[in-house]
């Protein structure tokens, strides 16, 4: 009697493999760009991934969350979820209709 999870393994394997391609594409990417001016950062993302900017960032939202991007690069990641984190509070203590002239 065979197991249904060997006929899967090998599919497996290669999900594990493009994602962890995937991961290592878009962290290099990060990067080069850290810290650049942006403008043509969206149009490299297109030419690169053929994404969208925010489909690349949700993208590299979600990596960042990954155990695998830690160990990947832990000083990249960390600055990264350190910018999100102070984003994300900026975000929440905004008070609105501030800044709008």
């Amino acid at each position: 009697m065979s197991s249904p999870s060997r006929a899967t393994a090998p599919a497996s394997a290669a999900g594990d493999a493009a994602a962890e391609d995937r991961l290592g594409a878009v962290l290099e990417f990060e990067r080069q760009w850290w810290g650049a001016a942006g403008g043509r950062k969206e149009s490299r993302i297109r030419a690169e991934f053929g994404w969208s900017a925010a489909r690349y960032y949700q993208v590299l939202n979600a990596l960042l969350d990954t155990d695998a991007a830690l160990r990947y690069d832990p000083v990249l990641v960390g600055r990264l979820r350190e910018v999100r984190a102070q984003r994300a509070e900026v975000r929440r203590t905004r008070r609105p209709g501030a800044g709008a002239a």
